[in-house]
Order: structure tokens, then C-alpha cells, then sequence
């Protein structure tokens, strides 16, 4: 055992500007990289400080923080808005450590027990970091609630009475077997045995998502599951594993232990393994999975193969969106939004647009209470909800520029009518240099250079025809951008070498230093209805997406010649917003 640690108490602000706690012990040797800790639900740092000196790993720094709502973090006991902050609030902590500590990405191993785990698993899922390695122990991808009907009566509970807190059934004798831990558990007044039941309930369908498509992680990972654990099940663990999209992954099922993996009594053992996964992935280059081939084998090309298939008309699923499809229709004769649709196609800019403005309208009441439902749908939801994310990156980049003393020359390549770029303007002192607004269909240029009218802006905004994928046509833009953004566009087309060319354009015309916003689509819950049941704005014919995951959609990025610097996603996990840097 090395000599013990002494850790400096910390803070740093979240993207809301709370100031979370967190704990920083410094190498005792020139420095390696860091390990990073999360701690489980209920609990804190100081819970998992023990294995800072039990890892035995004196040429790494260690962090490890308390989630808001916990330990010495501000905000209400077992409280945050939506596991959704939580899990930005993972990233916004890695950056934090990067740019204070100057420790890269790349040079850090990640250690997450339960909750964290599931915080942890979705933040690789959701913003695809590229760290060197995850250990989980005992992720609580799906809690044992042992009522019956549990999360149907809490679901229910909580449409009659708002949020509210429930408070946790475990008692330390089933976490460990170790008597000290056990003692220590029961004395702390730094644990907090409630929970809200947002964030209970979206812990289940956050993991329930992350499990089935755990492909989309290719980090290498190493897994712990507790052969004798009392508060979470077995069986998504497993198969998180199995969908793991990393080539290097092992797994350690402990016989006998309880939930708290790493503070078990005869833990010794399974630290040791621990600590040896981290050291081998530290003496070998980081590893990392190629999916730019993604477009022709793999899982989200499978998924896109199978959808595309016609289904037996007289099989239950065929009568089933037969039925779905026939819906739709009628839907169509009442209600102004599915009209539109299948005028133009469900993915098509005046369709956009039209969720955008969300102004249910239909023939009578029953018209647009059909289309109010229409708007309401997750995936239209998200839609609204990437463009407020746009808007914001977007007058980010603006302010960057301006305080590195560059023009602000706006391209957007496909831009529909060019609402998300016209209204991020709203309220700006300062508007930019020149914006040019770019996109194939006629109907959108002609309704985009009605709204640059109607907005005021035609002395420095102007809509032309263009093809988002030729390169030739992209790099001859002039002005040259400073900021090029191109939004919903790769997610209609399924195949890579288009985006290459496209994001080359992008690349020829943005000069190092600038900056590109980009959008993605790593999941979508409705992915069987939009194929089955809605048609594209390409001839009618059936809306068939190809899902990349967001390791994928970087990995092009970064091809073209832009890092990444920042990110965002909507609390549903279905569409991403990208801030990425050109880089020389």
C-alpha cells in the first residue's frame, strides 16, 4: 500500500452555473493520466475515496465529484432536473478537468459505480468522449422496486401530484458484507436516502435505451456485476455487455458480492483487476473503433436493411402499419400539419418549418386537436428542441469569433427556410457580416427569401440554390464562412461518401480557425413508424433513416479537418448539436 493521499477540496460550475464539489488527489509521481469517479445514487466522493489508495496508482491524478443534489453539491436531496443535466453535467466536469488540469481526453480512464454507471454508460452513449477507458461496477440499468406495478403507479402518482421523493428501501447490510463499511453507511449524515421520481423514472428509460443500443459505445470497457446483489437485476447488464460495440471488453461476475462492488469486504482482489485493466489500456496506444464504414455493415446499417423491407401484408406487423399508414391518411384530411406532410414529405423543410412555428391548425376542433397531437410527438419535440440548441451554439460561435477578433460570415448548406438561423439573431446587438442561406428545394429558397424579408435582414442575409453535396460549388462560396452550419441534413441520407463530400466543401471554405455546427441523430424511438407509415420529401417514396450513432457523425467530422469542442442533446437522447473547431 502506498503512502496515503491527501485531496484537495474543489469546485466548478455547471452549464447552469450551479458550483458542484469534487475532490482532486494529485500524483504522487510524474503524472500518467487521471482516473475519474462516480459515485453511487444516495451517496458521495468520500464514499469511494478509499480506492484512490487501493487502486495503487501513484502516477495518476484522481477526481472524483458529488452529484448535484448529493453529498456537498448544492440542491435538493436526490434531486436534479432530468438525468439529462446529470449527464452533461458528466461532460461539463471532464472538460473541466481538461482545461484546468491540462489532462486530455484521451489520457483518462473512467470508474463509475451504479446510478453513476447509468450516468457514465448514457455519457458515451449520447456525446461519444474519447477517453481511454470505462469501468463500471454494477450498473443499475434496471433497480429492483419489488411492488408490483411500481413504475406504472409512480408514473401515475406523479401525473396527479407533480414531482415528488421516494425514499430508498436499502439498508447497508445489504450493500456490503464489510461491518466498517456498513457502520459508516449508517452514521453519515452526508447521505441522502430520498430520491426524485424524475429522476427514478427516467434512470429506467434512460438505461432501457442505453441497453438495447450499447453498440454505440466503443470504449473499452470493463464490467463488475455483483453475483449476489440486492438492489439492482443481472439481466441488462449482461446484455449491455454483449451489445457492446468496443473489440476490447471484459467482464467479472463476483460470486457472493453485494451491490457496493468496490467496497465489498474481501474487495482486494477485484480492485487489483481493476487496476490492472487501467494499466494495459494506458501501456497500449487508445484504442478506438473505425466507423466510417458504418454506412455498409454493421448494426445501424442492419437496422436501416430490415426497415426498408417490405412486411408480409397479411402478417399481424403488416395489418398492424397497414392500419398506422390508413391512419395517417385520414389524419391528413383534417389536420394541416400531416396534410403538409404528405404534400412535401415529413422530412422536408416547409414540414420543419412547420413544427418549428407549433401552431396546431386543422379543419375544426377536431382538426387541430389531431394536429396538436401530431406536434406533440417525441420526435417532432426533439426537433423543436434541436433548434433551440442551434440557435444557442450558434450565437456562442458568433460571440467566439467576435472575441477572437474575426468576421462572422454565416453558411448554412441546407437550410430549409432558414428559421433557426434568422431567430437565433433575435435580440443580438450585433448582427453578423454577411449570412448566406443555401438549400436544393425551390420551395425553400422562395419561402426562405420571404422570411429574410419579413425578418429585415436582406442588407446582409441572402437565399440561394444549392446542392449540399457538391464540393466544388461549397468551397467556391464567397465571403468565405467563418461559421458554416449544416443542420438535419445527414440524417436523411444514409450513405457516407455523400457526407464526406459535403463536409469537404465545408472544409475547403472555412478557413483554419473557424468554426462548423453540425446535428446528429445517434437514436430515435419511432424509427419503424417514420419508415412504415410516413414517405420523405424525395418522390414520395417511404422515410427509411440510417441512425449514426455520434462516434460515427465525429469520426467524419474530424476527417474533414474540424474538432470537436462542444455539444448538446435533448433530454430524450434522440437528436445532437455539435460545435466543432477547423483545424489546420
Amino acid at each position: 500500500m502506498t503512502e496515503i493521499r491527501q485531496a484537495s477540496e474543489c469546485t466548478f460550475a455547471t452549464h447552469d452555473g450551479v458550483q458542484l464539489f469534487y475532490h482532486h488527489w494529485p500524483s504522487k509521481a510524474p503524472r500518467r493520466g487521471c482516473v475519474v469517479m462516480f459515485h453511487r445514487g444516495h451517496e458521495h466522493s468520500g464514499r469511494i475515496a478509499h480506492l484512490v489508495d487501493e487502486l495503487n496508482l501513484p502516477d495518476f491524478d484522481f477526481f472524483a465529484w458529488d452529484a448535484r443534489g448529493h453529498g456537498r453539491s448544492p440542491g435538493e436531496r436526490g434531486y436534479s432536473p432530468s438525468l439529462a443535466t446529470s449527464v452533461r453535467d458528466v461532460q461539463t466536469f471532464i472538460d473541466h478537468i481538461h482545461h484546468t488540469y491540462g489532462i486530455t481526453h484521451a489520457d483518462m480512464a473512467v470508474l463509475a459505480q451504479s446510478v453513476g454507471a447509468v450516468l457514465i454508460a448514457t455519457w458515451a452513449h449520447d456525446y461519444a468522449p474519447k477517453i481511454r477507458c470505462l469501468v463500471l461496477a454494477s450498473p443499475a440499468f434496471k433497480v429492483k422496486l419489488y411492488v408490483p406495478f411500481a413504475r406504472t403507479g409512480l408514473r401515475l402518482m406523479q401525473a396527479l401530484r407533480g414531482n415528488f421523493f421516494v425514499n430508498s428501501y436499502v439498508k447497508s447490510k445489504f450493500l456490503t458484507h464489510d461491518p466498517v463499511r456498513q457502520k459508516s453507511f449508517d452514521a453519515d449524515p452526508l447521505i441522502a436516502r430520498a430520491i426524485s421520481v424524475n429522476i427514478l423514472l427516467a434512470l429506467y428509460e434512460t438505461a432501457e435505451r442505453v441497453v438495447a443500443d450499447a453498440q454505440a459505445i466503443t470504449i473499452p470497457t470493463q464490467l463488475l456485476i455483483s453475483g449476489a446483489d440486492w438492489v439492482v437485476h443481472h439481466g441488462p447488464q449482461h446484455d449491455f455487455f454483449e451489445r457492446l460495440g468496443t473489440t476490447v471488453k471484459e467482464k467479472r461476475v463476483l460470486d457472493g458480492f453485494f451491490h457496493d462492488t468496490l467496497g465489498e469486504a474481501n474487495r482486494k482482489p477485484v480492485v487489483d483487476k481493476v487496476r490492472d485493466f487501467i494499466v494495459r489500456r494506458f501501456e497500449e496506444a487508445p484504442q478506438r473503433v473505425d466507423l466510417r464504414q458504418a454506412d455498409r455493415h454493421g448494426a445501424t446499417f442492419e437496422e436501416s436493411v430490415s426497415l426498408s423491407k417490405p412486411l408480409p401484408a397479411l402478417s399481424p406487423r403488416g395489418l398492424y402499419w397497414v392500419l398506422a399508414k390508413l391512419n395517417m391518411k385520414i389524419g391528413g384530411l383534417l389536420s394541416e400539419g400531416v396534410s403538409l406532410g404528405h404534400q412535401t414529405g415529413f422530412d422536408s423543410g416547409s414540414t420543419l418549418d412547420y413544427v418549428y412555428r407549433n401552431t396546431p391548425a386543422g379543419i375544426g376542433p377536431l382538426g387541430r386537436l389531431i394536429d396538436h397531437q401530431y406536434l406533440q410527438s417525441i420526435g417532432w419535440r426533439g426537433i423543436r428542441q434541436r433548434k433551440l440548441h442551434l440557435e444557442e451554439l450558434l450565437r456562442k460561435a458568433m460571440n467566439i469569433l467576435r472575441g477572437e477578433c474575426h468576421p462572422v460570415r454565416l453558411l448554412d448548406i441546407a437550410a430549409g427556410h432558414g428559421r433557426y438561423v434568422l431567430e437565433a439573431l433575435n435580440g443580438c446587438t450585433q448582427l453578423p457580416e454577411s449570412i448566406l442561406l443555401r438549400d436544393y428545394s425551390d420551395i425553400n429558397v422562395r419561402d426562405g427569401a420571404a422570411l429574410i424579408q419579413e425578418k429585415g435582414l436582406q442588407d446582409i442575409a441572402r437565399f440561394e440554390k444549392g446542392d449540399a453535396f457538391d464540393r466544388a460549388s461549397i468551397a467556391a462560396v464567397r465571403p468565405r464562412p467563418t461559421l458554416g452550419i449544416v443542420s438535419g441534413l445527414y440524417e436523411l441520407f444514409p450513405d457516407n461518401d455523400r457526407v464526406r463530400r459535403s463536409l469537404a466543401g465545408m472544409a475547403d471554405a472555412i478557413e483554419p480557425g473557424g468554426y462548423l455546427l453540425y446535428t446528429g441523430q445517434p437514436w430515435h424511438p419511432q424509427l419503424e413508424l417514420i419508415a412504415r407509415a410516413l414517405t420523405s420529401h424525395r418522390g414520395g417514396q417511404a422515410w427509411v433513416m440510417r441512425r449514426r450513432t455520434q462516434a460515427e457523425m465525429d469520426q467524419l467530422v474530424e476527417e474533414a479537418g474540424f474538432e470537436k469542442i462542444e455539444q448538446r442533446i435533448d433530454e430524450w437522447g434522440i437528436f445532437t448539436v455539435s460545435l466543432a473547431r477547423r483545424v489546420a
